[in-house]
């Protein structure tokens, strides 16, 4: 049975991409699908920025327009992603949801995309705590599917690398917990986290 189709888009800027049904399985499974008519979509510093015909016009308070909009008069959508030579559309995490260790950016959902592979990960957070020496340091939070057998950090460690990620992108904190918080809809509550461990 083919993947079923995705989609990309955001309340200022609904059906941004979708999928089409005569996309190949690997297109369907990993991206969001090819542009929609008329949108214009360009990354800067990682972020899909985006122009169309279906773009807001503005917030009804005008003061978050500045922040909202580029030079150009791009939407900036906060998401981080990218197009490849076909025009597929990937998203790769959240502008706000990278971590920045001595300078370098982290995506958590690049480390939380590997840490779900692993078979004794039920859930998994990662985030970024404060550190006086590195800025923020590389936190994973980790719901074991089997409270009696828990993810050590040195096996989610060997894990990491073994999986190809960069040993400056591996947690040098790993936090064990019964449950990684989430709201109504399933977001995980990062900034409970941060708090939580932060303390």
């Amino acid at each position: 049975m083919p993947p079923s189709r995705r989609g990309y888009g955001l309340t200022e800027c609904p059906i941004l991409a979708m999928g089409a049904v005569g996309d190949p399985d690997d297109k369907l499974a990993a991206t969001e699908g090819r542009t929609s008519p008329g949108v214009e979509l360009r990354i800067a510093d990682g972020e899909l920025r985006v122009k169309g015909p279906q773009l807001f016009r503005g917030y009804v308070d005008a003061s978050l327009d500045a922040e909202a909009f580029d030079e150009q008069g791009y939407f900036r959508t906060g998401d981080l992603g990218v197009v490849d030579d076909e025009g597929f559309v990937a998203i790769t995490g959240r502008l706000k949801d990278v971590i920045i260790r001595k300078g370098e950016n982290i995506s958590a959902k690049e480390v939380e995309d590997l840490l779900y592979r692993h078979p004794k990960v039920a859930d998994v957070a990662v985030i970024g705590l404060p550190d006086p020496a590195l800025g923020e340091r590389c936190c994973a939070v980790v719901a074991s599917k089997d409270g009696s057998d828990p993810l050590a950090f040195s096996e989610m460690v060997d894990f990491l690398k073994n999986e190809g990620l960069t040993i400056q992108k591996v947690p040098e904190q790993l936090e064990l917990v019964d449950v990684v918080p989430r709201n109504p809809t399933g977001k995980t509550l990062k900034h409970e986290l941060r708090q939580r461990l932060s303390s």
